[in-house]
């Protein structure tokens, strides 16, 4: 589900039945009402094809009874739970829209002037929110831009369980062989893998051998490991302080997580592959693709969350959906720093940071603006935020002009009054 920022407009309130639903795993709370302040009490149901049937009942029996013409269904825009109901009612002549939830929590506090939280207090202020017209239009992906999502999640997801299974490979070799991480450094590498899946104890490699031990990490590391590195890794071996009990209980687990480990980088591929294709889908991916830096899994993860890039017709209303638009806190003399909102989606956040991470590396394409910023003062993390807001733009600026990326243009006739 995407928020892009749009305001309501072309409505008529005046002929407009406003519905919403406050979203919960089983069951929904819904709640309607009318142009003239007419409202029904929030009434309950299912998170199923048979709840989702009343609730459009329920409407349909409202659009007739007070003779309107429109409606516009609002939820709040708050994990999955919801996304079963808006599939079902993008078939319906409807409008969708979504509330914030943090706009949600401070108007609900007008109601009887509490602060009171509950499922029947939600949708209410829900449909105040969009009365007042602040409600977000929902933008749902298709087709190669929705496997684009899932695949991007799914991907985030398997990336962050292997993380957690190299820490804890990590904590499991500290103890039976300390030494090994002091001299292979990294346990992410193949060479590291081998090792530890083959020679894992210090009697292992004490008993395989010096020169055999050589040999085998140069082929393992094509050449960049040799004799210093072997006789390091012997020497310590030898002399090693690794606990002696329990080393086969700890050598048991450690195999199953180089298994875990070796199965999510086979996923992480394919699911790679797989965004390749669908990204072959998207006709406008390629003038993102001709931005130097950034990769085929940056561009789908970018589609994926976005859902259209030709959905949007301002740039603030996607780097809104980013969270990278700016706000500051100042009051009287006092004047607050500049931050983002960090209100938007956080995986297209953390794509666009990478994204400009690699823009500004030794050959990076914008190095030099990103200097440029370090000279003006800016702390590197405010800079970085800089050039992902700048990146963004550019994006926009591409898919909108179906053009490439030229890095000898100027960013001003790059850009084509974007900004």
């Amino acid at each position: 589900m995407i928020n892009n920022k749009k305001r309501l407009t072309g409505i008529d309130y005046g002929k407009t039945l406003i519905d919403t639903a406050d979203v919960s795993k089983e069951k929904h709370t819904g709640y309607y009402r009318c142009p003239d302040g007419t409202d029904i009490k929030s009434f309950e149901f299912f998170n199923n094809g048979r709840g989702f049937a009343q609730f459009w009942e329920r409407i349909s029996w409202a659009m007739k009874r007070y003779n309107l013409e429109n409606v516009v269904i609002g939820i709040e825009s708050t994990g999955p739970y919801g996304e079963p109901l808006l599939h079902y009612l993008r078939r319906k002549p409807v409008r969708l829209v979504q509330g914030n939830p943090v706009h949600t929590k401070r108007l609900k506090e007008l109601h009887g002037n509490s602060p009171n939280k509950t499922d029947k207090k939600d949708p209410m202020a829900i449909a105040d929110i969009i009365s007042l017209g602040h409600a977000l239009t929902v933008v749902i992906p298709e087709g190669s831009a929705a496997e684009l999502r899932r695949l991007t999640q799914a991907r985030e997801r398997c990336v962050q369980r292997r993380t957690a299974l190299y820490n804890q490979l990590q904590q499991l070799v500290y103890l039976i062989f300390p030494e090994f991480l002091q001299i292979m450094k990294n346990v992410k590498t193949k060479s590291s893998h081998y090792l530890l899946k083959h020679l894992l104890t210090p009697k292992d490699i004490v008993t395989y051998g010096l020169e055999p031990l050589t040999l085998l990490l140069r082929k393992k590391s094509y050449g960049k490991l040799g004799i210093e590195r072997a006789t390091e890794l012997y020497t310590a071996a030898k002399e090693s302080v690794g606990i002696d009990h329990g080393q086969e209980g700890l050598a048991f687990e450690i195999q199953n997580i180089l298994q875990l480990i070796e199965a999510s980088n086979s996923f992480v591929a394919d699911v790679e592959q797989k965004m390749s294709c669908h990204l072959e889908q998207v006709p406008y991916s390629r003038f993102i693709l001709s931005i130097k830096g950034i990769s085929t899994v940056t561009v789908g993860g970018l589609i994926g969350e976005v859902g259209d890039f030709n959905q949007f017709g301002t740039i603030s209303e996607i780097t809104k959906l980013a969270g990278l638009d700016l706000f500051e806190v100042s009051s009287g003399k006092h004047k607050g720093n500049r931050r983002i909102s960090k209100r938007g989606r956080p995986l297209l956040r953390k794509l666009l940071f990478n994204a400009a991470m690699n823009m500004v590396s030794r050959h990076g394409s914008m190095r030099q603006t990103y200097l440029g910023y370090l000279q003006r003062g800016m702390k590197k993390m405010k800079a970085l935020v800089a050039i992902a807001r700048k990146l963004l733009r550019i994006i926009f600026a591409l898919v909108r002009n179906q053009c490439d990326y030229i890095d000898s243009y100027q960013e001003t006739e790059m850009m084509l009054k974007v900004a």
